[in-house]
């Protein structure tokens, strides 16, 4: 069989390990379920056997005295947390995997405290087996030729712009081509690229010298609606337990969990104030950022304080229009994904492309949650009386 894919603990997303602190200190007993999706309903059933394979070696992976050391000179991780992780590992038990005519199907269900790892690593396992089935004979060099293509279309492109406040980050791993071919474009990224000090991964942060970045996923508002006695209170909760376990940092708040509107309507004027900023994820980023902008207008903040993360799909010429757009008015961050860690050119006339696929919380403590996305596709549920009672809640006319 394959080796492991996975080498280190620490390939995951920054996000994760700061939600998994957080579940340590007021969730600890929290028990949820996660469940693949692949929203372009391939055919990855065929795959089986050496996800099990890979799910199977994950569970060998332990924090290193190394990486230890690196996450406690972190400001925001605490002590009792990094004790309980450096002996914490993936639990196989956990995870159920199955070929279904042909489809793919994983759910994950157990604590939240152990669910919550298994996302962003094994989604970039499935996209590296299928990938590298698929497409066996290309790899690092052809994805830095592209790369080197784009950032030449990119510079021309944005020449006739102040281009000094364009801050981009690596947002890959979860849908990446290859481990190998993220690493290559992030330290090619760091070396060749202006503003360019960020990255989502954990293990690339640690081994470069980057800053690693990532707050709250949806699973952290999705959860807090089985975790309050009042359903509407579910979204201000969940600000607030953040900065309580983060009164100093990480403080860029997700939006689109329940739409942009309801978010905005929870997010008065203590979040506004404390939280740094806010992430995109779905629905049109120019609408969603002159909302964000009106929102801090009309709190009296001024929105030159505060930053907008734009983190939906992007690629450079998005990027460009979206800089531009919002040149001057407010900080701005570029977060991609597949755009870098999972385009390159093959044999064909198309690249490859990354995955659609997705691991999302679907119950929490045994009761359906949902995410109802700004982007047509995106919601997340099956109980379609919940996502009723939902859109009643935070009176959500579309999805």
């Amino acid at each position: 069989m394959p080796p492991p894919i996975l080498t280190s603990l620490l390939d995951t997303d920054a996000y994760k390990l700061h939600m998994q602190q957080a579940v340590f200190h007021h969730y600890p007993d929290v028990i949820v379920a996660a469940e693949f999706r692949c929203r372009s309903e391939e055919q990855l059933g065929q795959y089986i056997d050496e996800i099990k394979h890979q799910i199977h070696l994950m569970q060998s992976l332990r924090l290193t005295d190394g990486e230890f050391n690196y996450l406690q000179s972190l400001p925001y991780f605490k002590m009792d947390y990094l004790s309980w992780l450096k002996n914490w590992h993936y639990n196989s038990n956990i995870v159920t995997v199955i070929n279904q005519d042909g489809q793919l199907h994983i759910r994950i269900e157990g604590k939240w405290l152990d669910v919550i790892l298994w996302e962003i690593p094994l989604l970039a396992v499935i996209s590296e087996i299928v990938h590298r089935d698929r497409t066996p004979n290309i790899g690092i060099d052809e994805a830095i030729s592209h790369l080197k293509n784009k950032l030449a279309r990119f510079n021309e492109s944005s020449k006739s712009y102040d281009m000094s406040l364009f801050n981009l980050m690596d947002f890959g791993t979860r849908r990446r081509y290859s481990f190998a071919v993220q690493k290559a474009v992030v330290n090619y990224l760091k070396n060749n690229f202006p503003n360019f000090n960020c990255t989502s991964n954990y293990l690339l942060a640690y081994q470069f010298g980057l800053k690693p970045v990532g707050t709250q996923a949806h699973e952290w508002f999705q959860a807090h609606q089985r975790l309050v006695e009042n359903l509407a209170n579910c979204q201000s909760k969940a600000l607030q337990v953040w900065l309580d376990e983060y009164p100093n940092d990480l403080d860029i708040a997700l939006t689109d969990c329940i739409t942009m509107d309801a978010f905005l309507n929870d997010f008065e004027p203590t979040f506004a104030s404390k939280y740094q900023g806010l992430r995109h994820d779905s629905g049109d980023p120019i609408e969603w950022g002159e909302k964000a902008l009106a929102h801090y207008q009309s709190l009296g903040i001024d929105p030159k304080t505060k930053l907008l993360v734009f983190s939906d799909s992007l690629n450079f010429d998005k990027a460009i229009k979206i800089y531009c757009h919002f040149y001057n008015r407010v900080k701005l961050s570029f977060g991609m994904g597949g755009h870098l860690a999972c385009d390159i050119p093959t044999i064909s006339t198309s690249n490859t492309k990354s995955l659609n696929i997705v691991i999302k919380l679907v119950e929490c403590n045994g009761q359906s949650v949902a995410k109802l996305s700004d982007s047509p596709g995106k919601t997340i549920s099956q109980d379609l009386v919940f996502i009723e009672e939902l859109k009643r809640t935070f009176n959500v006319t579309k999805n």
